[in-house]
């Protein structure tokens, strides 16, 4: 994680006018999303003169909203509870502590959305 170094991934989503959707970062990796795929290969291209990139098909993004839903306790547990089975691909907590997103296979988000549903309107 060089200095810089989100700077630079971001300026290429920027110059292909790529809006991100949703990111997480660690130590060693930045996640991201992106709804606009017309010029994935080439923002690819770019970043592999930098950084590895992978790139995962098939995901959607469900969000959980409402009003500090970020300070309820036990809130994680009974997501990841209710979404046993489901492989969530990347978790993200915005400042606002309005929502929370998880990247999920798009094969499973029928069945995510309904877990969720019956976990916290049931």
């Amino acid at each position: 994680m060089a200095h810089g170094f989100l700077r630079r991934i971001f300026e290429v989503f920027d110059r292909f006018e790529t809006p991100v959707d949703m990111v997480a970062t660690s130590e060693v990796s930045v996640s991201l999303t992106v709804d606009n795929t017309g010029v994935l290969d080439a923002i690819r291209a770019e970043i592999e003169t930098f950084a590895e990139v992978t790139v995962e098909d098939n995901l959607a993004i469900v969000c959980l909203v409402g009003e500090n839903i970020g300070r309820c306790p036990g809130l994680a547990a009974r997501v990841f509870t209710a979404l046993d089975g489901v492989g969530t691909r990347m978790v993200s907590q915005g400042a606002s502590l309005l929502n929370i997103s998880l990247v999920v296979p798009a094969a499973d988000v029928v069945h995510a959305v309904e877990s969720l549903h019956r976990e916290f309107f049931s």
